[in-house]
């Protein structure tokens, strides 16, 4: 195959000079003179037949088809950096998983576990980006990810793992400073802590409890958990979360569960992955560890 493409080098200066939008900036990072930079863009835009750059009022500007070029480029030099990091680190053998999750679940649940997949799989490096809803893997370069869903991400593979179990909670001085609080209809007289994208979870919850006196939809709302785990802790309000992500701060006393009233949820943490990473065997080895891990952790 003929690759119709600039060298390596033109395209790390390309990327450079875009990122600065100044050749002397780009020439001081690569180590180059700032007129070497200059001829490197003028060789590159002669082979190419486009224009990567413009000068208007005496600032350099990309141009639309610049724009449109670094993006791609810039890309494909993070990927290029990545394979070659993965062949250093492990030689072929295993390599680097890169895994999407949101980062109350990271925090909590997976973080104080990873070391148990680290152990049994030392070949296998997970690498973690925070994530919280779908995204496109192809454009992401995301092997796989954690989602908090009802298997609701479409075109994708899925697992169900934990999270289902829900329970209130609020701060311990929230509770000795407002009224009682010993029963599901006693939320009828407190704040709610509302999750953004799950409206409902109040209401199902009052209505599994027989309490609907309560408002469901009042009160501050949140787009994350980890938001509400620390509005709660704040003393804001009662907040109804899983209690996989406050075991933590209810053994250390920031939070403290009023009453027991189980309530399973429709939504629980899922690993989620495209069709094509099915036969990865560092995922598959991933897949199967979460899933020892949730099914000891329903267990406990």
């Amino acid at each position: 195959m003929g690759w119709q493409l600039p060298s390596l080098a033109a395209l790390r200066t390309f990327e450079a000079a875009a990122r600065h939008l100044s050749f002397t900036k780009a020439a001081a990072e690569l180590n180059l003179t700032q007129s070497a930079v200059s001829r490197q863009i003028r060789v590159m835009e002669d082979y190419l037949g486009v224009l990567l750059f413009e000068r208007v009022k005496q600032r350099l500007e990309l141009t639309p088809a610049g724009n449109s070029y670094v993006g791609e480029i810039r890309s494909a030099l993070e990927q290029m950096q990545t394979a070659t990091i993965n062949l250093l680190a492990n030689r072929g053998v295993g390599g680097i998983l890169t895994l999407a999750t949101p980062p109350a679940f990271c925090v909590k649940w997976l973080i104080p576990r990873l070391d148990r997949f680290s152990a049994a799989h030392p070949q296998v490096l997970v690498s973690l980006a925070t994530r919280s809803k779908p995204f496109d893997f192809e454009a992401e370069k995301i092997d796989a990810a954690i989602y908090f869903g009802r298997r609701d991400w479409p075109g994708v593979m899925s697992d169900r793992l934990v999270g289902e179990d829900l329970v209130v909670v609020c701060s311990p001085g929230y509770r000795s400073s407002q009224p009682r609080l010993k029963r599901p209809a006693d939320v009828a007289a407190h704040t709610l802590l509302q999750q953004i994208h799950r409206p409902n979870w109040w209401s199902d919850w009052l209505t599994a409890k027989n309490a609907s006196t309560a408002n469901a939809w009042a009160g501050p709302r949140f787009e994350h958990f980890y938001m509400i785990m620390q509005a709660a802790v704040a003393g804001l309000g009662v907040a109804l979360l899983p209690r996989l992500l406050v075991k933590e701060d209810v053994s250390a006393r920031r939070l403290v569960i009023p009453f027991e009233a189980p309530f399973q949820g429709e939504d629980a943490y899922c690993l989620v992955y495209p069709p094509a990473k099915r036969s990865d065997s560092r995922l598959e080895l991933l897949r199967r560890w979460l899933l020892e891990e949730a099914a000891a952790d329903r267990a406990a």
